[in-house]
């Protein structure tokens, strides 16, 4: 077990953590020039909750819009409603369950349409986006519930775990990987991998990126991710593996893919989730992407977005069986 750290001059810095031997073997770098992003957006931790929402909701404004050719069905899923996200691409044969990022108290399925539908659209998936109840009306542990509920809600309708694929940013990156280790913990089969980009997995935001990257973070600081955990909480621990999966125990778990930026202050949450998940002889890859800031696969005009988003949908078509499934959609 290893984390190998590779530098050519690239804009992407990627390193691969194993856990086993039978992982596969991405390219660990990307040459191309270093690109420094620089998103300008900043929340008041002070402010309300309202006035919070409003903020975060203009920070997805910048995902672009939902590509073409694409199906947008809503659905009921146990008792939260959703959607369905079908691109042209779907061949039926697989499912993404895309938790939305957010601090758990802002998002929703139609902010992140943009970005979910061209992870669905390159995977050749359906994608399932929960809208999980959030906080201070539904503190901890109601979106772990929730996340688990769709999934079962997934196994009713005929989808194998082998077909399924968790997926996440931000807290719902956390959210995946909490969500695995609830449903590991109850004895239920788990999914085929789960992708995560910019997982915030750390309540205690003890990572060392916390203040590092405190002056390069345009969007995220310490005191936004203490308000939102506090709303989130409700004096629950905020070492609770549930709620950090960081302190979780990873063994057992299916094989992952993590991708954050240098300029974020979340990024040590996705390097320690390598590290933690290959300590248990998890297959887990995560790529860190210089210059970049959170949730750069939002932004589709960057390169690295399109870098991202690509590699992280191979990842999904390799975890994921040739076989016909009927339409979960019906």
């Amino acid at each position: 077990m290893g984390a190998a750290v590779s530098r050519t001059g690239g804009a992407v810095v990627a390193f691969a953590v194993r856990g086993s031997s039978s992982m596969m073997n991405w390219p660990r770098t990307f040459n191309r020039r270093p690109t420094l992003v620089r998103r300008q957006t900043s929340f008041d931790p002070n402010a309300t909750i309202e006035e919070l929402r409003d903020q975060i909701q203009q920070f997805w404004v910048g995902f672009g819009p939902q590509i073409k050719g694409v199906d947008v069905q809503p659905v009921l899923i146990s008792a939260i409603r959703g959607e369905w996200v079908v691109p042209e691409s779907a061949t039926g044969r697989r499912v993404i369950l895309y938790f939305h990022g957010g601090g758990f108290i802002a998002g929703s399925p139609e902010t992140h349409r943009p970005l979910v539908s061209r992870l669905a659209h390159a995977a050749s998936a359906r994608a399932l986006v929960p809208q999980y109840r959030l906080s201070p009306e539904f503190p901890f542990p109601a979106a772990l519930r929730d996340a688990a509920d769709a999934y079962r809600w997934l196994l009713t309708q005929g989808i194998t775990p082998n077909n399924i694929i968790f997926a996440g940013d931000g807290s719902g990156g956390g959210l995946a990987l909490a969500t695995l280790l609830a449903l590991r913990n109850a004895g239920l089969p788990l999914p085929a991998a789960t992708v995560a980009f910019s997982p915030w997995a750390d309540m205690t935001l003890s990572g060392w990126s916390m203040l590092k990257n405190r002056p390069t973070d345009d969007a995220l600081s310490w005191e936004l991710l203490a308000t939102c955990a506090r709303h989130y909480l409700k004096g629950a621990s905020p070492a609770d593996p549930f709620a950090s999966p960081i302190y979780g125990d990873f063994k057992g778990l299916p094989p992952m893919m993590i991708h954050a930026g240098s300029l974020e202050v979340l990024r040590d949450d996705g390097s320690r989730i390598g590290e933690r998940a290959a300590a248990a002889n998890v297959n887990v890859n995560v790529e860190v992407y210089e210059g970049m800031p959170h949730l750069f696969q939002g932004l589709p005009e960057l390169s690295e977005s399109k870098v991202s988003i690509t590699r992280a949908a191979a990842f999904i078509k390799a975890r994921t069986p040739e076989v016909m499934l009927r339409r979960a959609a019906q």
